[in-house]
């Protein structure tokens, strides 16, 4: 049990029109000083989060906050203190921002964040930033040339994050037909994870030809974190909180948490509903994605409940 002083604290991903991030580095004589960090800072008491981000701008980089959207819950205990990062994404703003307080400050490519030094409790939103909130799953396919087209569908409505899931397919049909989509990912600049086990994404080589490992609920128990690859991406799916335990402690990227809302595919599943995905989000500093009965209109909701975004097959997966 901690007994560390809580602090609550605003933070504000600030993009400009080309997809950057403004990032400033924080004083030395400050805690965590000398690193660089996302602008923000503490909520006052009586005071809404938003409230609290917009003044921050304000006082710290010059700028008025228009649209904000919440990105990620972040918990973490430093030696000296625990924080709760409360962290949005500000898509449109008024000003120019600058180091109001004469602090360093700089635009940044999201892919090149990893290279600047940040708080350990800053990490987990670098990981957030690199993951869209549309997460499109393969459904039933009837050749190869439907399976490429559907991708290539995907592909063009702006989807940045696959998982190719084709079970029941033989092993080597499955790989051959991975290297395809991964081409087809890579014209589109977007993410292609794999469906499979450990081992056989081992055997086929598949981190040439694949951004990621997404394990299912019964490969993850035989995943260890030892197995894990610095540039190899995982996700896996879990259904209640120690599934949501387990995948921490393996240290997979990203979750998708189903069945949020009743489907068709799995109609005698018992939904979670929004209020346990909601409770199991505030647990975790992973990106989280809502599957199950999932429309691009549910991607405000669940993030309005602690989610990155949403997976599904129905709503992408489409001719």
């Amino acid at each position: 049990m901690s007994f560390l002083k809580k602090v609550h604290v605003a933070v504000a991903v600030i993009k400009n029109q080309h997809g950057q991030i403004f990032i400033a580095k924080r004083p030395k004589d400050s805690h965590q000083g000398g690193l660089w960090e996302f602008p923000g800072g503490k909520v006052e008491n009586n005071e809404t989060v938003l409230a609290a981000l917009k003044r921050e701008l304000v006082e710290e980089v010059g700028i008025s906050l228009v649209h904000a959207s919440s990105l990620i819950r972040i918990h973490h205990d430093y030696t000296d203190k625990s924080v709760l990062l409360d962290v949005w994404c500000v898509d449109n703003f008024a000003g120019k921002a600058f180091g109001k307080e004469g602090q360093k400050t700089c635009w940044v490519n999201v892919d090149d964040l990893a290279a600047y030094d940040f708080p350990d409790a800053n990490l987990p939103i670098i990981k957030a930033l690199n993951l869209p909130d549309r997460y499109m799953i393969t459904g039933k396919f009837d050749s190869e040339a439907e399976l490429l087209s559907r991708i290539q569908s995907g592909l063009e409505q702006g989807i940045k994050l696959i998982q190719f899931r084709a079970p029941g397919l033989d092993e080597d049909v499955y790989f051959n037909y991975a290297e395809k989509i991964y081409s087809a990912c890579q014209e589109k600049k977007s993410k292609l994870f794999l469906n499979t086990s450990y081992e056989k994404f081992r055997k086929f080589y598949a981190a040439k030809f694949s951004h990621g490992l997404h394990l299912n609920s019964e490969e993850i128990a035989l995943y260890t974190s030892e197995n894990k690859d610095e540039e190899l991406l995982t996700s896996t799916s879990i259904h209640n909180y120690d599934e949501l335990l387990m995948a921490e402690e393996k240290n997979i990227d990203f979750a998708v948490l189903s069945p949020v809302n009743k489907t068709l595919s799995h109609p005698d599943s018992v939904p979670i509903g929004w209020e346990y995905f909601k409770e199991l989000t505030d647990k975790t500093n992973m990106p989280v994605f809502a599957l199950g009965g999932m429309t691009e209109k549910d991607i405000i909701i669940a993030k309005e409940h602690g989610g990155h975004g949403i997976a599904s097959i129905g709503a992408f997966w489409k001719s």
